[in-house]
């Protein structure tokens, strides 16, 4: 830990509690303490200190301990860090070590998302944006027409502003597939209610290079040493 310390936000994420974003809202509602103090945001984390969340004692993680895991993510489970979910993916997971995801998926769509203890891995994902490609199958309640391809691809007004251009793919009459380099809220269903459509099945199949592929659902694997070193050339 440098000598004058790390943010408060950035020690959470370091020990696998949550991604950086989260740990400022955790410690906006007061459940994060340094020596027994109740932190604020902007709080630094010096050389010694103790930090506890609802009363626990935080350790950061060690660097052999990090980990990265592929989950092919079922409908009704919500990617969530909060205990208090009923349906959150981390009791779902139950994975031996402190995880949470990077980025989101919604709780009525399937596939893979990524969940890690790596704070700054997370970190340089979320700051990558718009930068970074995650491939989508989407199935939808009627015929595709050429029209709503090309209108897809070519961007459309959601939430206040145009989407970016992006790969579409017609693979079956109501069938889909879509290449986002985007992550606007609900991004995908937004778009097809657009123009008339409603989405009856979403399924992410791929993120940056980490393929899903024939992963069963509800499991999930730890992504290779291979991908990992792609994946962080790619950042």
């Amino acid at each position: 830990m440098e000598q004058d310390g790390i943010r408060l936000n950035k020690y959470l994420s370091d020990a696998g509690v949550c991604s950086r974003r989260e740990a400022d809202r955790l410690i906006e509602e007061g459940v994060i303490a340094v020596d027994g103090t109740t932190a604020s945001v902007g709080t630094r984390v010096l050389p010694g200190q103790s930090v506890t969340m609802r009363g626990k004692a935080v350790s950061l993680t060690k660097k052999d301990d990090k980990v990265v895991l592929a989950f092919h993510k079922p409908r009704g489970v919500e990617c969530t860090s909060d205990r208090s979910n009923p349906d959150n993916i981390i009791d779902y997971i139950k994975y031996n070590k402190r995880i949470y995801t990077i980025g989101r998926l919604d709780k009525n769509s399937s596939g893979l998302i990524l969940l890690t203890n790596d704070g700054d891995l997370a970190n340089k994902i979320a700051k990558a944006g718009e930068n970074h490609e995650k491939e989508y199958l989407v199935r939808v309640d009627k015929p595709l027409t050429p029209e709503f391809l090309y209108r897809m691809a070519n961007g459309l007004p959601i939430l206040g502003k145009k989407t970016a251009p992006c790969r579409v793919q017609q693979i079956g009459e109501c069938f889909f597939r879509i290449v986002l380099i985007q992550g606007m809220n609900r991004q995908i269903r937004r778009m097809c209610e657009y123009l008339e459509y409603r989405v009856v099945a979403l399924k992410r199949v791929r993120v940056m290079n980490i393929l899903l592929g024939e992963l069963p659902s509800g499991e999930y694997r730890e992504v290779t040493p291979k991908e990992l070193a792609e994946l962080r050339k790619m950042l």
